[in-house]
């Protein structure tokens, strides 16, 4: 009995291990953004800036976001969960909180990942404070 249950799981695992050749794994696309810079002139302390970035996939694969980050606690970004077919677009949205901030010019960085050729861009998002 021992030498059958053996024998089962090594056919489910050469089975599962099968490679197919139809999918592309790892595969490099390009993206174009229609600014990497969000200028949030002049603002209130208190406010909050969301800045909106707006991507298109222009390569041949789907694109793929893995970790936004933001450069400090007060800036929060949401990406998309769904990779982004070719020639579609989408919109990467930064919040930054300006409460908490001591300095009168804002300057935050948001740092994307992507599977493309460099695969990170930083966008930036700058501003004044009154």
């Amino acid at each position: 009995m021992k030498l059958l249950s053996v024998i089962c799981i090594g056919f489910v695992l050469l089975f599962a291990c099968k490679e197919d050749r139809n999918v592309e794994v790892g595969a490099q696309t390009s993206m174009v953004f229609k600014s990497t810079v969000y200028n949030a002139g002049t603002v209130y302390k208190g406010e909050v800036i969301r800045a909106v970035f707006e991507v298109e996939n222009t390569g041949d694969h789907p694109l793929v976001f893995g970790e936004v980050r933001p450069s400090c606690s007060c800036t929060v970004a949401k990406k998309p969960n769904k990779p982004l077919m070719p020639g579609k677009s989408t919109k990467i949205i930064a919040e930054v909180n300006t409460a908490d901030l001591h300095t009168k010019r804002i300057h935050k960085v948001v740092t994307v990942m992507t599977n493309t050729s460099p695969n990170i861009t930083p966008l930036e998002i700058k501003g004044r404070i009154k």
